[in-house]
Order: C-alpha cells, then structure tokens, then sequence
C-alpha cells in the first residue's frame, strides 16, 4: 500500500506564491507519472500539471507560465510552484501518482486527501 501526503495549500491574495507539496510513503516499488489535479467549488475535476519519470512535464492552458511541477525521485515527492495565483485558481488541489508497490506488480493510481487553496482579497 502507499499513501500521499499533501501539504502547503492556504490562503493568499491575487498574485501571490504558494508552494504544494505531496510526499508518498508505504511500500513503494516504483513510482511513474506524477501529477497535480484540482476541482474548483461546483465543478469537475481538472488536471492542472503532470510530470513523467524522465522529466517531462505538460501544464493545462490556464496556468501555463505560472506553475512549475518538478519531483524528487529521493524523497518521493512531487511539487507544484504556482506564482501569479488568480481567484480563478481557487480550488481543493489533489495530488496523483501511478505506481507500483512491493505487493503489486500492476501499477495503479494513487491520491491525496486534498489541500485547499484560496485566492482572495
């Protein structure tokens, strides 16, 4: 079994910086594509950015330029950089991975419980 940790989410004003974190631990074998979904008050959720295991990283349309995925394969950890927040970026922020564990030989996805994030005045 693995489990995410999530962590760094809060409160910010329009044009602020914050920095989420998501940290797997458990019986981890390999760890494949990391990613950052969020779901905004009243919708679905959305991919915001996710990253490969060689490094190779896609970003949806609306925060292009403005947040930067990058992982730790040490630790385990994947990040999301997000400067220039917007209120539109106000949503709960779930991190995914797909990996396999020490007890499975098939790899399957993983999520955390959720850190909110609100852009506000």
């Amino acid at each position: 079994q693995m489990h995410l940790v999530e962590s760094g989410g809060g409160l910010v004003q329009p044009g602020g910086s914050l920095r989420l974190s998501c940290a797997a631990s458990g019986s981890i074998f390999r760890i494949n594509a990391m990613g950052w979904f969020r779901q905004p008050p009243g919708k679905q959720r959305e991919l915001v950015a996710s990253i490969t295991g060689g490094g190779s990283t896609m970003y949806a349309d609306s925060v292009k330029g403005r947040f930067t995925i990058s992982r730790d394969g040490a630790k385990n950890t994947v990040y999301l950089q997000m400067n220039s927040l917007k209120p539109e970026d106000t949503a709960v922020y779930y991190c995914n991975m797909n990996a396999a564990t020490r007890t499975t030989t098939v790899p399957r996805d993983y999520w955390g419980q959720g850190t909110q994030v609100t852009v506000s005045s």
